[in-house]
């Protein structure tokens, strides 16, 4: 009988430790829960369930780095449909494609409108606009650089405010676009504005970061700010880290005012002068 007792209590020490266990994982797992659904995505935490991890590995050559590549018979990319283009003719890597797609969609049911202006830019599409710049066929701020800045440092300086050296663009990858309108005003009020503060608010759930925010403390280097601008972060940030490693100044030639580029530091300074949440 005594032994028939003990068996009793020990079944009932076993449930009564089974039941406190399970409320300490489900505890455990709320608290968990908790911690990792924050109420807004931050970029670096914004890689979409779908994204083929590969990527975030793939050795990128430097030719494809340095935008040396067409992108109109590349297998990464599609052509843009002008149902989010404002012309024929420009193309995206089809992750970066796929994933602004959603977003896109996303906007649209929430009241707003977006259309891209420019996307991928390889080195001669790059060219073309710096030249145009550094000749004085392209004005800046209304004035032709050529005549009014004559020294070539001062000159690559103020046209690095808002375009790239060919070779150091991330209009170069495919992953990056510019959206609606080139001024920052336009997206400081009104339905810029309303589309502005709903892509800081949603555009990292889809994937997508401003590199090229304000410039100040946290931004010291760079370019200056472009709220059109956005990135695809499961492909652009492997490519910026692999910049980093592979593409050096003096490698930064064949066009003119290239010879600046070392002296400038422009990977240093631009390339890796980006919104920090973008790395």
């Amino acid at each position: 009988m005594k032994i028939l007792l003990n068996i009793l209590l020990a079944l009932l020490l076993l449930v009564s430790c089974g039941e406190a266990t399970q409320e300490t994982a489900e505890a455990q797992n709320s608290v968990v829960k908790q911690n990792i659904l924050p109420t807004k995505l931050s970029a670096k935490d914004s890689i979409p369930k779908n994204t083929n991890m590969d990527l975030l590995e793939e050795d990128f050559s430097i030719e494809y780095i340095m935008g040396q590549f067409d992108p109109t018979t590349h297998k990464d990319f599609v052509e843009i449909s002008t149902q989010y283009a404002e012309s024929k003719g420009m193309y995206l890597r089809k992750d970066t494609y796929e994933a602004f797609k959603k977003m896109y969609a996303a906007a649209q049911k929430a009241g707003h409108k977006m259309v891209i202006r420019s996307a991928t830019r390889p080195f001669n599409h790059q060219k073309r606009i710096w030249e145009g710049k550094w000749n004085g066929n392209r004005l800046v701020d209304g004035k032709n650089l050529s005549k009014t800045i004559k020294k070539p440092l001062p000159r690559a300086l103020k046209i690095l405010e808002y375009s790239s050296m060919p070779s150091t663009s991330r209009h170069h990858w495919g992953t990056d676009f510019d959206i609606n309108d080139f001024e920052n005003e336009y997206f400081e009020s009104g339905d810029g504005k309303k589309l502005y503060d709903w892509l800081l608010q949603h555009a990292a759930s889809y994937g997508f970061c401003q590199p090229y925010t304000a410039k100040g403390q946290n931004r010291p280097e760079g370019y200056f700010e472009e709220k059109w601008h956005w990135s695809y972060l499961p492909v652009a940030t492997p490519l910026t880290r692999q910049a980093k490693e592979k593409l050096t100044d003096d490698m930064i030639k064949g066009f003119k005012g290239s010879e600046m580029a070392k002296e400038i530091e422009v990977v240093r300074k631009y390339i890796l002068g980006i919104n920090q949440e973008c790395l």
